[in-house]
């Protein structure tokens, strides 16, 4: 960037230039590591440019996704940490174009704060780079805005999206029937949903230091655990069976996301003992006496992501997984019955 370029004026007014340039002299290392071959551009231009694969498709097909982190931002302000949630803004796009059979191909994200500091832009970059390099995807552009007035100066915003490509004949499309089993991937805890109810009953800014023995960290630790990206083993995955519905639990938990991925008029009896659930969400039920529907209808209580497959599909998936890094566990199965049904917990 040219060094020609300084106003005054506009830094009186709040918004330093130069400290742009210093953040993306900074993060220049970190989107280097997501690098891949069909990146044709470099940071400092008007556009990211990617040259997709499209070799071996008969019909290729673009996906896209995007979102933001949400309120759990407000956790790393409070404990100023800053390189975690770049992952979970990565995963929270990746996640959902996965769940149509797409490959992530590039991200671009989009960061506003009320001050440019370059190395807490730095730092939330490496987390952007370490999601996209846990998904494959090429981060080749992005945003950052400086606001003062809009934000405060400790506070920023952050959002991104994803575009994947998946070849028509190859994509899921949800045509799962009555009797496929349900497969569950589990999840790292709170991911990036619900957070404006975590905050409501953990109030106190002293509350996320306290280190509850069941967790074996402190809460804000815990709280902060990013958003698990499952790009990778779900595509293993279809190289190895056909994948009939895939559902990636997010804001409204179960009862808003598992019958996102099926046809109308069919359902999934759940058995959530089957769910391994991290104690983060008895603790959150607990010390907010929050009844188990709202708990199921708000959180992803385990399950992080809901793959159908047929009956005698289930062995290898299971394997397949397994051998991908991810094992999961059959926690349910389609039935004729539409809406979610949960045995084993007291609704």
């Amino acid at each position: 960037m040219t060094s020609q370029s300084y106003s005054e004026s506009y830094a009186a007014a709040g918004v330093d230039i130069t400290a742009g340039y210093r953040a993306v002299e900074l993060m220049k290392t970190h989107v280097a590591r997501t690098r891949t071959p069909g990146v044709l551009s470099g940071l400092g231009g008007f556009g990211g440019m990617f040259a997709p694969d499209v070799a071996g498709m008969s019909k290729p097909i673009l996906v896209s996704g995007t979102d933001g982190v949400g309120t759990k931002l407000k956790l790393a302000f409070a404990l100023d940490r800053h390189d975690t949630v770049g992952i979970d803004c990565v995963a929270m796009c990746v996640n959902d174009i996965v769940c149509v059979g797409a490959r992530p191909l590039f991200f671009l994200d989009y960061i506003a704060c009320g001050k440019n500091v370059p190395e807490r832009i730095e730092q939330i970059v490496s987390g952007i780079a370490e999601g996209c390099v846990q998904s494959g995807a090429a981060l080749i552009g992005g945003e950052t805005a400086e606001m003062p007035g809009f934000y405060p100066e400790d506070e920023y915003d952050l959002a991104g999206f994803a575009v994947g490509m998946v070849d028509e004949e190859k994509m899921v499309v949800g045509d799962a029937a009555p009797g496929d089993v349900v497969l569950g991937l589990s999840s790292s805890g709170v991911h990036s949903n619900g957070f404006s109810l975590v905050r409501k009953v953990f109030a106190q800014p002293d509350s996320l230091a306290t280190i509850y023995p069941e967790l074996g960290q402190s809460l804000g630790e815990a709280l902060l655990t990013p958003t698990k990206i499952y790009v990778k083993p779900v595509l293993a995955l279809a190289e190895v069976v056909a994948t009939k519905a895939i559902s990636h639990i997010t804001g409204g938990g179960l009862f808003e996301n598992l019958p996102r991925a099926l046809p109308a008029g069919l359902g999934i009896r759940i058995d959530t003992a089957a769910i391994a659930r991290p104690p983060i969400f008895d603790l959150l039920a607990r010390e907010g006496n929050i009844p188990a529907r709202d708990m199921y209808n708000t959180f992803n209580m385990g399950l992080g992501m809901a793959i159908v497959v047929a009956p005698d599909d289930v062995d290898a998936a299971l394997a397949a997984l397994a051998a991908a890094g991810e094992p999961a566990t059959v926690v349910g199965v389609v039935t004729e019955t539409e809406g979610i049904e949960l045995e084993g917990v007291q609704l």
